[in-house]
């Protein structure tokens, strides 16, 4: 046997190893840049050390009323100072933060609120009616709701007998808050859409968080004192863990109630914004607003997107109007961006459509994760590396969940043979970049043949009135199932069922092109994600009706 020197019996001690944890970022930055601007909300403009103040005050009131390791501290609200204190507020417990879903009824809150044994309800008057109802459902015994007063909301009524202003001043501004013992243990908790059924609680942990946060940094080459506009919400994902990416950076969160497209070009011409995410249709909403709203802007801000795939042709319109963009990919099951297509010098001198191209595919995994690829499940058989061959994408890594919540066998479902199981289809190029086709459920097979309605999306929007486009499978007697395409054109557009399918038909294998339109809006989640079961649904009634 060969003689190790190195093996000499040390273990790590507190001077060379502590567990990592993303509260640590806000003690840093507040020690080292006490006077510089972190959140602004209006009129409300707090330095890092007013920050941090008021996070260790939330943490202190939050433990002197019992809560601690393994309570789950649950908030409904907008993207307000109070949801990014809370980030940090109250990790520093050792609790565990659960950030809701705004857009959900109070049904599928009481869930989430029993399912996660919530000690303490955080509201935004803007959600007080909704959230008093899915309190009341879930009728928790001893649970600790907190009003939260914002003056960006003109509305909503009192729904717990404390206001956050109230529990802040019960709390001290000294408060020593202590490392977690293990940085497995856990940091927040996500829950998922659940279109199929109850959501699942996606457990994240510290040193996920931690590496992740980091990992934006990376991703999106991000200076020192960035400003960052919150366009994605930060009850998703907790903002793929961008409220933490801020502290580290020491930049500035700029908080947005609604998004909307006046407010978001107001905020990046006033506050000099140079970063913000947001879903595909956001990125939409944008190029497609009136040119007066986009006079001004300054050129070189960085833009992430991810989400439903983006469109090729979305980001040509963006990346003209001046913005840089990049796109993610990820799920909730791995703290939102796991994926980057990170760009190549050799790339630069393409035109403007070839580089909207290269950047729609979703590309390499980041630097916190641990390994990508696209198999086949069951044997999990990597698939040639040709752009054509379909199988699962699976990752792997410290940015992956520690599992779902009080679910041991959809956890284990999910974990295939060391790696996570993402339910979404793709290829592997040349280059070893992926690209999604499809989730598993939305690949259509007319004839015998597969169908990207990503790929047959991506025709729809090159077309100049198509502001949206979601494809799902109609049933069809002869072919088993065609490309069935929902629309919502520009305001004003006159443009017919037939046009859209001559425009597919000229600019893709005609078999692929879709064989019914169907225009208006189109039902999304609050994190711009299309609901594609609804109108799969609203495809079977065609079927039926016809």
């Amino acid at each position: 046997m060969t003689h190790n020197i190195y093996e000499i019996g040390l273990e790590p001690n507190p001077a060379n190893f502590l567990p990592l944890t993303p509260v640590s970022f806000i003690e840093r930055t507040a020690a080292i840049y006490p006077d510089r601007l972190a959140v602004v909300h209006g009129t409300v403009r707090r330095t890092w050390a007013e920050t941090w103040a008021r996070c260790r005050r939330f943490a202190s009131a939050l433990e002197a009323r019992g809560i601690g390791k393994g309570d789950t501290v649950s908030i409904i609200a907008s993207n307000i100072p109070e949801m990014f204190e809370a980030h940090f507020g109250v990790p520093m417990t050792g609790a565990v933060l659960n950030t809701i879903n705004t857009r959900l009824d109070a049904e599928a809150i009481a869930f989430i609120l029993t399912h996660a044994e919530a000690k303490v309800v955080l509201v935004d008057p803007e959600f007080s009616e909704v959230a008093e109802r899915a309190i009341h459902i879930a009728g928790l015994r001893g649970c600790i709701v907190v009003d939260i007063e914002d003056a960006s909301y003109d509305g909503g009524h009192r729904v717990g007998s404390l206001t956050y202003d109230e529990l802040l001043a019960s709390g001290r501004e000294d408060y020593a808050w202590e490392l977690p013992a293990n940085e497995w243990e856990a940091v927040s908790l996500n829950y998922t859409s659940g279109t199929t059924g109850n959501p699942k609680g996606v457990v994240y942990h510290h040193r996920g968080a931690y590496l992740n946060a980091l990992s934006n940094i990376v991703t999106w080459g991000m200076p020192q004192h960035p400003t960052y506009l919150w366009t994605l919400p930060m009850f998703h994902c907790n903002g793929w863990c961008f409220p933490w990416t801020i502290a580290a950076t020491a930049g500035v969160a700029v908080c947005l109630r609604a998004v909307r497209a006046d407010a978001i070009f107001d905020l990046i011409r006033a506050e000099k914004v140079s970063h913000f995410c947001g879903a595909s249709v956001v990125l939409a909403m944008l190029v497609h607003a009136p040119d007066e709203l986009k006079s001004g802007l300054h050129a070189g801000i960085k833009v992430m997107t991810g989400g439903a795939p983006p469109p090729a042709a979305v980001i040509a319109k963006m990346e003209a109007l001046g913005f840089d963009v990049t796109h993610v990919y990820g799920l909730t099951e791995t703290y939102g961006p796991s994926v980057s297509c990170a760009w190549q010098e050799k790339w630069d001198g393409l035109s403007g459509d070839e580089r909207a191209r290269l950047k729609a595919r979703q590309g390499v995994q980041s630097i916190a994760s641990g390994g990508l690829m696209i198999a086949r499940p069951g044997s999990l058989e990597p698939v040639p590396s040709d752009g054509e061959t379909i199988g699962e994408i699976f990752m792997r890594g410290n940015n992956v969940m520690k599992g779902y919540l009080k679910n041991p066998s959809a956890t284990d479902e999910s974990f295939q043979g060391g790696w996570f199981a993402s339910g979404d289809l793709g290829v592997m190029h040349p280059d070893g970049y992926i690209e999604i086709k499809d989730r598993s459920k939305d690949i259509i097979i007319s004839g015998g043949e597969n169908i990207s309605s990503i790929e047959v999306e991506d025709v729809l929007y090159k077309h100049p009135e198509v502001m949206e486009a979601a494809v799902v499978a109609r049933p069809d007697e002869k072919w088993g199932e065609t490309p069935c395409a929902f629309v919502r054109l520009r305001e004003g557009s006159a443009a017919t069922e037939k046009d859209l399918i001559g425009f597919c038909q000229q600019n893709m294998a005609r078999f692929k092109a879709p064989k019914t339109i169907i225009f208006g809006d189109l039902p999304k989640t609050s994190t711009g994600k299309v609901q594609k079961f609804m109108l799969r649904q609203r495809a079977r009634d065609l079927e039926t009706a016809s």
